[in-house]
């Protein structure tokens, strides 16, 4: 397996003023909502700007300490890591979901915008303008990658990424962790990425995007996953650990997508979807 990174990057506005709780053991959970803009360049070649909106948990002391610090509409800068969680649903059906825990959060004074540094949403919510959303991520290839076509015609690639951490625990022994992260590449890029292969090691640069779809019982479910806009194929070195690219594959290494030619209404869910 590739030795794995796990890097998420986010500047946006929170909606609301934090929640701070506590487990059972003591320990301090900081929940914050947060949102922003980004740029895209859409079917028309114009620019446009995109929504997201993404949950962010910070632990311990730093909880506490920013917990008094925070409130709705502060703009703050988050760096933290994907967290996969899988849990047991009442109806027996197992559910799994992809949070960003947090382990630094820092408040902005926002730079240089052109008119109000922010928007305001459907529910009155301030979501930064010019913000950041980014995530880089290293693992291998759960499966192989899936080329389809939309009906607008536009190529989309899918793939899953297993990105693998080892960690000190509170006793000083080494642990492992998995982070189960779903990507999707489009136009160049998804043709480019279409010969990867389950097992092969990825090195992928993204957005982080919600959707949100209704399951066989009206019940309205929600996903996160990773919009690739650069893949690097990784190969296999001393001491990495990667299961690398087959030598006598064409597509060349390092393929980026460009920033345009999204298809807007595929891309995000109307605001009244959101989890909170």
């Amino acid at each position: 397996m590739a030795r794995g990174m796990n890097t998420v990057l986010l500047v946006g506005t929170l909606v609301q003023r934090p929640e701070l709780r506590y487990t059972p053991g003591g320990l301090a959970i900081l929940e914050m909502n947060l949102a922003g803009n980004d740029h895209v360049i859409g079917e028309d070649d114009r620019p446009r700007e995109l929504a997201w909106y993404h949950r962010v948990t910070l632990f311990g002391a730093q909880a506490e300490t920013m917990a008094e610090q925070l409130q709705e509409g502060a703009h703050v800068f988050v760096e933290g890591r994907l967290n996969y969680r899988t849990w047991d649903a009442q109806d027996g059906q197992k559910r799994t979901a992809l949070d960003v825990n947090a382990q630094r959060v820092d408040v902005v004074t926002v730079g240089v915008r052109t008119g109000e540094p922010t928007v305001i949403d459907a529910r009155g919510q301030h979501r930064l303008k010019d913000a950041l959303n980014q995530v880089l991520i290293v693992g291998n290839l759960t499966r192989d990658a899936e080329l389809r076509t939309t009906p607008s015609g536009a190529s989309v690639t899918r793939f899953g990424v297993a990105v693998n951490e080892r960690f000190k625990g509170r006793g000083g022994d080494d642990q492992e962790r998995t982070a189960f992260v779903d990507v999707t590449v489009w136009r160049d890029l998804a043709e480019g990425c279409e010969s990867l292969r389950k097992g092969d090691a990825v090195f992928v640069v993204g957005r982080l995007v919600n959707d949100s779809w209704t399951d066989k019982e009206g019940n309205r479910r929600f996903t996160t996953r990773l919009e690739g806009q650069r893949v690097e194929f990784l190969t296999r070195g001393p001491g990495s650990g990667g299961a690398g690219t087959r030598p006598e594959r064409t597509v060349a290494t390092g393929a980026q997508a460009r920033p345009s030619k999204l298809d807007i209404d595929e891309e995000f869910p109307p605001e009244e979807d959101l989890p909170f």
